[in-house]
Order: C-alpha cells, then sequence, then structure tokens
C-alpha cells in the first residue's frame, strides 16, 4: 500500500524570526487585499445574491447565440454558462429588476427559461448579518474551548492566531479569483475553522503533553497532521474538478476555499505555530 513520505525537517536550523516570517507576511498581504476590497465595494468579500437579494434566470438560448444579455431591460451583473448542458447561462439581475419582466423579455425573445429565483434585499441583509454571526459564535466559541484546554496564553494564542490566518487567506483569495460568498462558502469557512483547530491542538498536545524532545514531538505530530492535511487536500481538489466539468458551481468554490484553507494551515501550523510554541519551551517557560 502506498504511504505518505512527510519529510523530516531540521526547525533547529531556522530562528525565530526565518520560520515566522513567511506566514505572518502572507496574512499581511491578505489583510491588504481584504481592506482594499473593503473600501472600493463596502463589503470585505463579493457577496451572493443570497445575501444581497436579486434575481437570476437560468435561460436556454437558441443554437448559436451566446450574447444573451440582449433582450433584458433591467441591468445584467454575470452572465455564467452551465458546463453541462449546451447554450444554457445563468443571467444574475440586481435587486431593483423585476423577475417577472425580466423573464417575459426573455421569452419573447425566443430563450426557453427553465428556472427562476429571486430574494429580497431585506431577506437578503438578515442573511447575511445571521451568517457572520454564526462565524464569529464559531470563531469565539473555538477561542474559549482552546482557551481552557491549554489554559497557557502563548500555546492558545498560537492556535487562536492559526485559526485565523487560516480564514483570512482563503477569503483574500476569494476576491481575487472571483468566488463570491453565499451560504455554501460560508459553510466552507466554518469547515476550516475545525481543521485548522485539529491540526494544531494536535501539534500542541505532542509538545505540551507527551515527554520527550521537542523536535521530536513536532516531528511526530507532522507526521500525522501533515497525512491528514494532504488528504484532505487531495480530496477537496477531486471534488472541485469533478463539480467543475459537471458545472456545479458551489461545490466548485467550495472545494477551491477548502484547498487554499488546508495549504495555509500547513503553513501557520507548522511554522508560525511551531515558532510560538518552541519559544514558550525555551524561553517564554523560563521567564
Amino acid at each position: 500500500m502506498p504511504q505518505l513520505e512527510v519529510p523530516e525537517i531540521d526547525f533547529s536550523r531556522y530562528s525565530n524570526r526565518q520560520l515566522v516570517g513567511p506566514p505572518v507576511a502572507v496574512m499581511l498581504l491578505a489583510l491588504v487585499v481584504i481592506g482594499a476590497t473593503f473600501a472600493m465595494t463596502g463589503t470585505p468579500v463579493a457577496l451572493d445574491t443570497e445575501f444581497t437579494g436579486g434575481t437570476e434566470l437560468r435561460v436556454v438560448a437558441p443554437d448559436g447565440q451566446t450574447d444573451v444579455t440582449q433582450p433584458f431591460s433591467a441591468e445584467v451583473q454575470s452572465v455564467q454558462p452551465v458546463q453541462t448542458e449546451e447554450n444554457t447561462f445563468i443571467v444574475s439581475f440586481d435587486p431593483s429588476a423585476d423577475p417577472e419582466q425580466q423573464q417575459q423579455l426573455a421569452e419573447d425573445a425566443g430563450f426557453e427559461v427553465p428556472m427562476s429565483s429571486s430574494t429580497s434585499p431585506t431577506f437578503g441583509e438578515s442573511t447575511q448579518r445571521m451568517a457572520l454571526i454564526g462565524v464569529g459564535v464559531a470563531f469565539l466559541g473555538m477561542s474559549l474551548v482552546v482557551f481552557a484546554l491549554f489554559r497557557t496564553f502563548v500555546p492558545s494564542i498560537a492556535v487562536v492566531v492559526s485559526a485565523f490566518g487560516d480564514i483570512v487567506v482563503p477569503i483574500a483569495l476569494m476576491n481575487i479569483f472571483g468566488i463570491k460568498l453565499s451560504l455554501g462558502t460560508v459553510a466552507a469557512l466554518l469547515m476550516l475553522i475545525g481543521y485548522s483547530v485539529d491540526s494544531d491542538i494536535l501539534l500542541n498536545n505532542h509538545v505540551l503533553r507527551r515527554s520527550g524532545d521537542f523536535y521530536e514531538s513536532v516531528r511526530r505530530a507532522m507526521r500525522t497532521g501533515v497525512t491528514m492535511t494532504v488528504t484532505s487536500i487531495a480530496a477537496m481538489i477531486v471534488m472541485a474538478v469533478v463539480a467543475y466539468l459537471f458545472g456545479i458551481q458551489l461545490l466548485t468554490s467550495i472545494g477551491l476555499i477548502l484547498v487554499f484553507g488546508l495549504v495555509t494551515d500547513l503553513v501557520n501550523t507548522y511554522m508560525m505555530n511551531v515558532t510560538l510554541l518552541r519559544w514558550y519551551k525555551f524561553e517564554g517557560v523560563t521567564r
């Protein structure tokens, strides 16, 4: 049976600054991207119609016609082709569009409209607020559990900061790759909190609660943690590719966000978290 060979890294060769520098730089860059997006759009990441309100029509265009924006009187926000169905597109409008009027215009132009959906701005705003509260409560609850589990500041804050980075970097990449925040992608961010805490607690437990040399404890934790995370990344890549080929946009977005977050988690856990733990073991405890 094939086995994943986890490389053994000699952390003693690197200073704390060398190890913690790259993940901190990536996190700061991600915050800059999110801040710039907020300054330009008013939100840290582009929102789906579930959160802003709006109308979506699934239209089947006549053979050979690819411009499906002409018949409509309302401003078209986006047009996305459906990969698995020829000449089929999902057309999105802002909340001011009249869904019945746009559907009638599409049918008058010879388009088939097999599906339409609309969300009111008020309901979208309420959904947005509930989703943000859910993420905030999940992160706060995770932080409280971590502090209760380790009861020391540095190891606990290392887990919390690592989880924060695992959320912030994928959100910045969502802006870069044009992935909108929806209920589905919020679920992906919630899953990342769980993944992140899992690998960080595994590392902290090996270092703080088991006897033996610090670097040997880190290597033991890496063998399990890296295998677990790389396996999850592979599974998410397969899911994203298959979902893309079958035109399932939401699963493609969820898969990509989880890949972004899991790769970030490898960096944050085994560079930043290891550095904070090493400082705590060799310098912080003796103070």
